[in-house]
């Protein structure tokens, strides 16, 4: 958790994850994180679980996803819900982002690369 309780997202560092995607985490503490995640077109964020809940909310563009055996086109406005280790990810259909909500945060967003 940062000394202050507001964010600068022009200042906020963005990770390149994939071909086409980057994330960018925002605000954060031990129990609740918020990120960014731009993609561009056609775009795989891969199917992948994790210990953590995850609400994604779909800021711009529009994307297949599958959460468990449940599959959707969703674009913007829409939202999912990943519960803890239930497989999920997204395929962009067009240029997006999405804004991802973790609970507890995701502490490997924060760890260093070599």
């Amino acid at each position: 958790m940062s000394d202050t309780p507001f964010v600068d997202s022009s200042a906020a560092p963005w990770t390149r994850l994939a071909d086409g995607i980057e994330r960018q985490v925002l605000s954060y503490g031990p129990d609740l994180m918020l990120v960014r995640v731009r993609f561009e077109a056609g775009a795989v964020g891969a199917i992948h679980h994790h210990v953590h809940r995850q609400a994604t909310y779909v800021a711009s563009g529009s994307f297949d996803v599958t959460v468990g055996e449940s599959k959707a086109t969703l674009s913007e406005g829409d939202t999912f819900f990943a519960a803890e280790d239930i497989p999920h990810g997204v395929k962009a259909l067009e240029k997006g982002m999405l804004i991802d909500c973790f609970t507890p945060m995701r502490a490997d967003f924060l760890e260093k690369k070599p």
